[in-house]
């Protein structure tokens, strides 16, 4: 019995920070993080301002975790994405790369949420670092899936790819998310596989017949 009480307890514990998240990430999006102090959040999560401080020691480490938990999720997105493919190396990068150019990663509100923490970057190392580290974690993945394919080329080679490739698809991805209207249905997604393949000198369409949730906007 008091191991299942534990799990519960874990679990309730868990809830709540990331309901505490969920708060400062909606705040943050709406005024940027300016507007996620610790009375708005407590309010916005139907907590009181104690319970916050049981959970993060301070507002910055909240403003933190909630960066992160953003960067993570769409992080994860694409690395689920390729995992589930289980065909070509190439199959698995267009994956992959397609994951990136549709929701949930290409939304307005995700976007508007990211920008809303950029402005914090140069003047808070704590948020820099969170940044640093989703952006390598994300061209790392994009490096290793490179690496996979069936051509000789140095890592060397892999790593200025995976820069390339990451720049391109960010821009996609905010134009994607801010003007959605301005693009057809698979476009940006049709983009973003041909530039890919031709940074990388292989053909990353003709895998996404295999995939038909490609298809979705």
């Amino acid at each position: 019995m008091p191991p299942t009480r534990r799990i519960y307890r874990r679990e309730g514990e868990e809830s709540r920070r990331s309901a505490l998240i969920t708060a400062t990430q909606s705040l943050v999006a709406e005024g940027g993080p300016e507007a996620a102090t610790v009375r708005a959040i407590a309010s916005r999560a139907g907590v009181t301002a104690g319970l916050i401080r049981h959970y993060f020691q301070t507002k910055e480490e909240l403003i933190g975790a909630s960066f992160r938990a953003l960067m993570d999720s769409m992080i994860q997105t694409g690395a689920d994405a390729a995992k589930m493919v289980d065909t070509s190396p190439e199959g698995r990068l267009a994956a992959f790369v397609g994951s990136t150019l549709r929701p949930p990663v290409m939304e307005a509100g995700s976007v508007v949420l990211w920008a809303g923490y950029m402005h914090k970057l140069r003047n808070d190392p704590d948020l820099l670092a969170v940044h640093e580290a989703a952006y390598l974690a994300f061209r790392d993945t994009l490096q290793d899936l490179i690496a996979a394919l069936p051509r000789k080329a140095p890592a060397a080679q892999h790593r200025a790819e995976a820069i390339a490739i990451n720049a391109l698809l960010d821009g996609l991805w905010v134009e994607g998310s801010l003007l959605p209207d301005s693009f057809a249905a698979r476009e940006l997604i049709t983009i973003g596989l041909r530039s890919t393949g031709a940074i990388l000198g292989v053909d990353l369409l003709k895998p996404t017949d295999l995939l038909p949730e490609f298809g979705k906007s």
